[in-house]
């Protein structure tokens, strides 16, 4: 599996989607009212699990916390994910998680 890009890498190989990146997504639907950032992570988080979009669950993992997701409760919403999107998914996104998350 290819790690994913960091945000200079993709400034790098595609300056117009890391501009999208940081204007549209994290500047604009990031900082809406209606949903905290914590709530915001932890559809995230499911989100990228249920699709099998691994390489950017590490990210998504520290930027969770830094929301305010416990690691205890990110478990969880994986385990509560094995479900409604497959075993193999929710084991996927736990792999994930390492001793830092």
């Amino acid at each position: 599996m290819n790690p994913s890009l960091d945000s200079e890498s993709l400034q790098s190989i595609a300056p117009k989607l890391a501009s999208l990146s940081t204007d549209v997504l994290f500047n604009d639907i990031w900082q809406r009212e209606g949903l905290s950032p914590r709530d915001r992570s932890l559809i995230t988080l499911a989100t990228l699990a249920a699709l099998g979009r691994v390489q950017q669950i590490p990210w998504h993992l520290q930027f969770a916390q830094k929301n305010g997701l416990r690691r205890e409760e990110i478990v969880e919403a994986f385990t509560h994910l094995a479900f409604y999107a497959g075993w193999p998914a929710a084991v996927t996104a736990l792999g994930c998680l390492n001793e830092e998350n």
